[in-house]
């Protein structure tokens, strides 16, 4: 009974997907300013603890993130979390399934659990799968100025139920400004208060959103801030063997230039 409602629900959501792309619809998608944005932005480790524990409190009842290292927690650049309050997060997962039956408790050197539903995403790379502004005729010109917008996506996503909901096929669909098509499957996951903070920020579900989102983008691309470090200094590398070229150019040939023709 379950397996045959679980195939329904998703075959209604296709259904609705499918006829909501053909007709060309596509959800509204806000532009967030999030810290790491742009050449010169940055992670907020205080945001990406806050998206740890909105992430662990409540979205990893349903989505995995099997291909991030659990270790990567105290990593820098990321939540930065003491080791041995990673070992100890790590431990308050689920166990790690053995080949023979058993169950070991999950280390930090293992990954992130699985989805803990078959119909329910991974999360390790979504910031970085999804893209959020197309431009007109979807030819990409916007994200030359907005970026691939894979995280204002999510955030969008997380922040855009309007309160309605419809069945259909016998599941339930909610109404989803942000989602293409208007209708989405998932129920609304935020809400005001859901989740409290050490740092005592606000906790509101937009707030939440924000949070849960950046970590989830640090999840999908954990190095960015020595990729854009190493991007700068070689920028400035090749500005200054431009120049030095330069000289060297106009100091080998200046006498020939120089020289005035018979």
């Amino acid at each position: 009974m379950i397996r045959k409602l679980t195939l329904s629900a998703l075959a209604a959501f296709a259904l609705s997907s499918g006829a909501a792309l053909a007709a060309g619809a596509a959800g509204h998608v806000e532009d967030f300013a999030f810290s790491f944005e742009g050449p010169f932005g940055t992670y907020d480790q205080m945001q990406l603890q806050r998206g740890l524990k909105v992430y662990t409190e409540v979205c990893s009842a349903c989505h995995g993130m099997k291909f991030v290292p659990i270790r990567t927690l105290a990593d820098p650049g990321g939540p930065e979390l003491p080791e041995d309050q990673v070992r100890a997060y790590a431990k308050a997962l689920a166990p790690v399934a053995l080949p023979d039956g058993e169950e070991r408790p999950r280390e930090s050197s293992d990954h992130f659990p699985h989805s803990g539903l078959p119909n329910a995403p991974d999360l390790s790379l979504m910031a970085k799968a999804r893209s959020g502004f197309h431009g007109p005729y979807g030819l990409g010109i916007n994200q030359m100025v907005n970026g691939i917008g894979g995280p204002e996506y999510i955030a969008s996503i997380l922040t855009g139920y309007t309160g309605n909901e419809k069945e259909e096929a016998g599941a339930t669909f909610y109404e989803n400004k942000a989602f293409p098509g208007g209708w989405i499957a998932m129920a609304p996951p935020l809400a005001d208060g859901q989740v409290e903070f050490d740092d005592e920020h606000s906790n509101t579900a937009h707030h939440m959103a924000e949070d849960v989102t950046a970590f989830l983008m640090w999840a999908a691309e954990p190095k960015m801030m020595a990729r854009k470090q190493a991007g700068f200094t070689a920028v400035i590398f090749l500005t200054i063997l431009s120049v030095l070229l330069y000289l060297t150019n106009k100091k080998l040939w200046s006498g020939i230039k120089g020289r005035k023709h018979a």
